[in-house]
């Protein structure tokens, strides 16, 4: 099966390239490093042609509520286009938990453009919404930072290293399309303080978390479900005390 991964080459595109590759499919990985630019066609039918399936686990370069929108809304309509020019028969994407209850922040409003899009398009697809990743915790406390001061709410959040998502989504593009969303998430539940809290001390840095429930995430203020998966979820199995050992923080992040 030739499968094609825009933003092949990203933190979740390389991943899934290379299961998809160990299970024997001819997978084939599309960015802007393999010359392939979703926002202006650029190399879209050259690198579609003869592929079963389109996977985009792509990202905006730009959280910037106009910026996000037209991203999502041009690379999304520009990829819908050219696989049907080239009989592409199953259009996977990945996307976010709770999206819809996030649309106060502009990023959220495009991804559910994105989302609305694909099933708009009478192509036959499969959306995979996924917690946020244990690798997001450096960013979520950023986000978050004052000074030596991180403050965030303690709404629940059920976290799932990267791996997982790689595997959850490239088990969803060799099956059948879904025409539907499938949610999957962590095997455990956080408060997000907590989260960020646990990790930020295991790695030994010295920010205090503030619980504060007013604080917003991304510009969202969070309900206590706000970011989780509902009741049908299919649950990852890598613990968070499991991961954060083999993953140190990269040079000059937190």
């Amino acid at each position: 099966m030739k499968i094609v991964v825009i933003g092949g080459t990203g933190l979740i595109g390389s991943k899934l390239v290379a299961k998809l590759r160990e299970h024997g499919h001819e997978a084939v990985a599309a960015s802007l490093d393999t010359g392939v630019n979703t926002l202006t066609g650029e190399g879209l039918d050259e690198a579609l042609r003869g592929a079963d399936v389109v996977v985009d686990v792509s990202n905006s370069p730009s959280f910037a509520d106009d910026a996000a929108m037209n991203f999502f809304r041009t690379a999304t309509g520009n990829l819908l286009g050219a696989e049907e020019r080239a009989g592409v028969g199953h259009h996977v994407a990945l996307s976010v938990v709770g999206t819809e209850r996030l649309v106060d922040s502009g990023y959220f409003r495009a991804k559910l453009a994105q989302e609305t899009l694909i099933k708009d398009s009478g192509r036959r697809y499969s959306i995979v919404r996924a917690t946020q990743f244990f690798e997001f915790l450096g960013s979520i406390a950023q986000a978050a930072t004052d000074g030596g001061t991180v403050r965030l709410s303690d709404a629940g959040i059920q976290p799932m290293a990267a791996d997982d998502v790689a595997g959850a989504v490239g088990r969803t593009a060799v099956g059948a399309p879904l025409d539907a969303t499938v949610e999957i998430g962590g095997p455990e539940r956080f408060g997000l303080d907590e989260f960020v809290r646990r990790g930020l001390a295991y790695r030994g840095d010295p920010r205090t978390v503030v619980t504060d429930p007013d604080a917003r995430y991304f510009e969202v203020l969070l309900d206590k479900d706000t970011l989780l998966p509902g009741a049908g979820a299919q649950l990852a199995t890598t613990r968070f005390d499991d991961w954060l050992p083999l993953n140190p923080p990269r040079a000059g992040k937190p």
